[in-house]
């Protein structure tokens, strides 16, 4: 079976500053692939050029059997949720819904359904630009949802949100995964380790592997030799 995301050789730079650097990657149906790294290690360039959002510098990233350099027929089965606020602000909860299965091509049988699972009918009129952070991110994933897609690019999905907003996303993303959906998910929070498939440790534009518990046992390893303090463990 065809990978859903297969990435080779690629490489990424902006103006002079290399991005990522020979990333080699396959991501397969069902997984949830935690992509994760500090600040500024590349994981958005690297979300965005899977979404088909950016361009990249070389190499070959091919989503669904698509090249994506040369077919975007992968965009109708992409779901993204970014990491900065994406949806209409000067429009309320309805109208993003409405406005953005317009514009994905989705009938009103999916606004309805994604409306009750994300569990959003008391916030319908609410004006976006107001909406707290656990609803609006309830929003931004129903939204990426709307048109089924095989493949959710997640930034940041569900960081710093309230119990009831963390509890309603985890569980669609579970349902999605059972369906047969993948989910490349970006992150930072090392606790988030355990919930992953796999994890892509992204660091100075590298892509290192590791299973969850893998992940967790280098980070703990770093942070503990980062906190011995000078001349312990030496003769």
């Amino acid at each position: 079976m065809k990978p859903v995301v297969k990435v080779k050789d690629l490489v990424q730079k902006s103006r002079k500053k290399v991005l990522l650097s020979n990333l080699n990657v396959e991501i397969h149906r069902g997984e949830l692939f935690g992509l994760f790294g500090p600040r500024g290690a590349g994981k958005t360039a690297l979300l965005h050029i899977l979404a088909g959002v950016d361009r990249f510098s070389a190499g070959i990233v091919e989503i669904l059997g698509h090249d994506i350099r040369r077919s975007e027929k992968f965009k109708k089965k992409v779901g993204l949720v970014t990491q900065r606020p994406s949806l209409f602000a000067d429009m309320n909860v309805a109208e993003n819904l409405d406005y953005i299965a317009t514009l994905k091509n989705c009938g009103r049988a999916s606004v309805l359904d994604l409306t009750r699972r994300f569990e959003l009918e008391n916030i319908l009129n609410e004006p976006v630009q107001y909406l707290k952070p656990g609803p609006y991110q309830r929003l931004a994933v129903a939204c990426a949802l709307l048109n089924d897609p095989e493949l959710l690019i997640a930034d940041e999905l569900n960081n710093c949100l309230e119990p009831f907003s963390t509890d309603v996303i985890n569980r669609e993303l579970s349902g999605f995964l059972a369906g047969g959906g993948t989910c490349v998910w970006a992150f930072n929070n090392i606790g988030l380790c355990a919930r992953m498939s796999r994890i892509g440790w992204l660091e100075e534009g590298q892509l290192s592997l590791y299973q969850p518990e893998e992940a967790r046992r280098v980070w703990d390893n770093r942070y503990q030799a980062a906190s011995v303090p000078p001349g312990d463990g030496h003769a």
